[in-house]
């Protein structure tokens, strides 16, 4: 069984992050992988610009050998500048990703267990995140955690957890 161990986000894990945000760019099965320049596009790179404002929180799985291999983050959007999966200033956008080779491992439910655990000491109500319908395991963690589908932008749907139930 692999071993791996989570714990909060620090300051020197930004640069990983942003090496998880390219990661969490689904692309469908036979289809060009995105540039990696698109990760300064504004309307993604807004998901760790800046990363240790008010608000923002989240976990990284490391590996056996200490090594990370997935985040899961939660940052705050307002009207002025929404994330894809924005519902309402008070709801807090889930980002997640683990590198290719670690997903399938129940690493992502573990990410999703921890945090939970701590949007609820912080008493977050709602959780909110964007997914590619076609990004089948995604789809299923999600509603495994109770996300629902609430709305459609572009190509991907926007879904919503509430922690109090």
């Amino acid at each position: 069984m692999m071993q791996y161990r989570i714990r909060p986000i620090i300051e020197d894990d930004v640069f990983f992050l942003w090496e998880m945000l390219y990661e969490s760019l689904f692309v469908p099965e036979g289809q060009e992988p995105f540039d990696k320049a698109i990760i300064k596009d504004p309307y993604i790179s807004k998901y760790i610009e800046g990363w240790g404002r008010d608000g923002d929180f989240g976990f990284i799985a490391m590996n056996h050998e200490g090594e990370p291999v997935g985040s899961i983050t939660v940052r705050y959007f307002n009207e002025d500048n929404k994330g894809f999966g924005f519902i309402d200033n008070d709801v807090p956008e889930l980002g997640m990703a683990l590198l290719k080779e670690y997903r399938g491992r129940k690493i992502g439910m573990a990410l999703m267990d921890e945090l939970f655990k701590e949007a609820r000491k912080r008493n977050i109500k709602k959780l909110s995140l964007s997914v590619d319908p076609s990004n089948a395991a995604a789809m299923k963690l999600y509603e495994r955690f109770g996300f629902k589908e609430v709305g459609k932008v572009d190509s991907s749907i926007t879904m919503v957890v509430d922690l109090r139930s």
